[in-house]
Order: C-alpha cells, then structure tokens, then sequence
C-alpha cells in the first residue's frame, strides 16, 4: 500500500476540514485515483446529522500517486481536529516573527513506532529568508474492504423541491439568534423562489422570509423540472431539524460558493455545497440533516 500527494491548494483543504471538524472530531477520508471521499456517519452526531462529501483530486492536490490491492482505494479514519491544526499551520498566515511561508506540503502514507500515520512535510522559507522543514503525524487506523463496503449514504425519498440558499453567512447570523429560542427549526421552501425559517415555542414565534430565491435541478439526484400543470408552485414542503445541527451545518459557509438546500417534505433536508464555481466546482460536500417529529 502506498501513498503520496502535493497539497497544491492548502487553502481548499483547510475550509473543508474546517466544516468537517465542527461537525465531528473524528471522520473518514477515502482516497481514489480520481476523487477523495470525505465521511461523516457516526450515529453519534447530535441530531443524526451526516456529511457524504466528494472532492476531485486535481482540485487540492498534484503529484499524486496511489497504489493498494483494493483496487487502488485506500479508507482512512482519523482525527478531523489533529488534521485541522495541520492544515492551519500550513495553510494560514502567521503574524509571529519565527514565521514561514509554505512552499511545500508533501502528504504521504507512513509507520512510525507500528503505528499507522497520515505524514506531513511542510517546507518553506522564513522572513529572514531561512529555509525550514516542519513534519507532523496523524495518527491513522486503516480501514479494511469489508469495513468500507458497509459505508452507504443515507437513503432519501425524491425530494419536494430544490433551492439556492443565500449566503451561509447570513442564514449563520440569523440562527445564531434563534439557537437559544428552540431547539427545533422548521425550514419550508417552494418552487417559486420563495424560503422562510422559522421557529415557534409557548412564548415566542418567529419567521424569516426570503423572496425570488432560484429554483434549480442542478443538485446530484435531482430529476426534473417541477410540471407547473401538475404542482403547485407556491406549495411550501416543510421539514423540521434540529436547530443545533442545522447551525453546525452552516460552519460551511467557510467553504461554501454555492449551496443548493433539497427539502424531503417531513423526512429530511439534503444540502449540497459546492466547493468552487457551480459550473465547474472542484467538489461538492452534502450535509443530511433528518427530520424531526414531536411528540403531543
């Protein structure tokens, strides 16, 4: 089995570890020859939420070389919280005066001391003009076959209705003050264009609006065009999340270009978020939140 890649795009790999580590501490990273998977599926996610991300090689890294029996796939679990402080390190400008800036990240498969290790070599050059080499580890376990053959995506009905949310930041603002109201969030959409957010409680009901949203079918999955003869355009289809998972969702906005929300009336909410232009997006990471249903 081998491994070994240039981080070309230090900056990309970062944001979408960033999304990731908010969600879940640990993750699972499957290489291709062509794709990296990146996965989030542990029930243990608040809310139950997951993230099923596909990012292409050529967009993050050059140099890249992969070799093992399964086909030439290797699946890795890890720490998304110790490959995040790698990746700042090496993708974010420091202000300390012993700074350097990267002009090289080599990232390769190794052992050390029997244990299995994701390796970074960092070399760059400092202000003084000093040239530095910096390695860190992340400690791996490498999954088997039959382990990685279990792996599914969540199982979703064909959705009600597909929109493009505005900026992640914005709605980020928005829930931000409504976190502390209730914990769940009622999000609805149609297809005319139109997305409302809101909450209610005993003591407190409030709903945000937003109007002339575009309406689209580029999302993975998506079938058709809504038939205006058939449906209803101004029909709202609703689903209830957590308002907690659907905040850690918006942590995405570090990455996000363009995202496309699916609403599953009453079952789920499929958000995908597109790394680069929509048109040409070097990947897309795809958030499943389940819907919730209150008891009487």
């Amino acid at each position: 089995m081998r491994f070994r890649a240039s981080i070309e795009n230090p900056q990309t790999f970062f944001r979408i570890i960033q999304a990731i580590e908010k969600l879940q501490k640990k993750c699972i990273i499957k290489f291709t020859e062509d794709v990296m998977y990146i996965i989030c599926n542990s029930e243990a996610n608040e809310g139950g939420i997951q993230v099923w991300s596909q990012i292409k090689i050529d967009s993050v890294f050059t140099s890249y070389r992969i070799q093992s029996n399964a086909a030439n796939v290797i699946t890795l679990a890890l720490s998304s919280e110790t490959l995040l402080a790698i990746l700042r390190s090496a993708a974010v400008p420091s202000k300390s005066t012993s700074a350097y800036e990267t002009e090289e990240i080599v990232m390769k498969l190794a052992k050390k001391n029997d244990q299995a290790v994701l390796s970074f070599e960092i070399s760059g050059m400092t202000r003084q003009g000093r040239r530095v080499h910096v390695s860190h580890d992340v400690k791996i376990e490498v999954m088997k076959p039959a382990d990685v053959a279990n792996l599914k995506e969540p199982m979703c009905p064909e959705p009600d209705v597909h929109i493009i949310l505005p900026p992640l930041q914005k709605l980020r603002t928005i829930v931000e003050r409504l976190r502390p109201m209730s914990d769940f969030l009622a999000v609805r959409a149609n297809n005319n264009g139109r997305l409302h957010l809101s909450i209610q409680t005993d003591g407190v009901a409030v709903d945000t609006e937003w109007k002339n949203c575009k309406n689209t079918t580029r999302a993975a999955g998506a079938s058709q065009e809504p038939d205006p003869e058939t449906n209803d355009p101004d029909q709202l289809f609703s689903v209830l999340v957590s308002t907690r998972s659907f905040f850690k969702f918006l942590n995405s906005h570090v990455v996000s270009t363009t995202t496309i929300a699916c609403i599953c009336q009453n079952h789920c909410m499929i958000l995908y978020v597109y790394v680069g232009d929509l048109a040409d997006a070097g990947g897309v990471l795809t958030f499943y939140i389940p819907g919730q249903i209150l008891g009487d």
